[in-house]
This record gives structure tokens, C-alpha cells and sequence, in this order.
């Protein structure tokens, strides 16, 4: 079955929603800057591409990407697209992923500066 990028990013979001802690993070740059990177060290792990590991975040950023794309084995579906359907698909996942968690965010220690 060949999935649209729309429909793969809806199958993703709806996982990390009910399988991934990182989401929880109390402060909105914190959510930001998470979901930034770990969608995106899931993308190069998923396109092969080489990940930044230099530092201590980017370890624990590409342990959560390394451990995301593991359990989305179970996706086959996945493993059958293209890097350029992957790019454009973890894209919308990450835009979606800071609308939902942030931007649309009711909770509003997430936008307060001092917190």
C-alpha cells in the first residue's frame, strides 16, 4: 500500500502523540527546539544521511530520533519512500507538531517568558 505524505504524517503525528514523553516539556522553546530536532535527526536517520552528534544535546536529540525511527519499523510503508517524500513529510510533521504543542498550546506558561 503506498501511502500519501499527508496520510504518513498523520500516522506519525497520531504515534508520537500517544507514544512520546519529549512533547510534554513544560516550556514552549523547549517543545520548539525538541521538535526541531528530533523530527529532524529522525529525517537524516530515515534518508541515511550523516547525524550531528558533537554535543551533549545532539546525543540525547539523536538517542530520541534513533529510537523514534526504530519504532516506526512497524510502519512498512515507510521504509518504501523516497528521501524526497520522507523530507517533505517529516516537514509537515514537525509544522503540525508546533501548531499542535505549541502555537495552539492552551496552556499558557508555554508563552511565558519568565518560566
Amino acid at each position: 500500500m503506498e501511502m500519501t505524505i499527508e496520510a504518513g504524517k498523520d500516522t506519525l503525528m497520531n504515534y508520537i502523540m500517544k507514544n512520546c514523553l519529549w512533547q510534554f516539556n513544560s516550556r514552549g522553546w523547549d517543545r520548539k527546539s525538541q521538535n526541531e530536532n528530533i523530527i529532524g535527526k529522525a529525517t537524516q536517520i530515515l534518508c541515511k544521511e550523516e547525524t550531528s552528534r558533537e554535543t551533549l544535546a545532539d546525543r540525547c536529540y539523536w538517542a530520541e530520533a534513533q529510537e523514534l525511527v526504530n519504532e516506526w519499523q512497524c510502519f512498512p510503508w515507510l521504509q518504501k519512500m523516497n528521501d524526497n517524500d520522507i523530507k517533505a513529510m517529516m516537514g509537515k510533521l514537525k509544522e503540525t507538531l508546533d501548531y499542535q504543542l505549541i502555537t495552539n498550546s492552551l496552556n499558557e506558561e508555554l508563552k511565558n517568558p519568565n518560566y
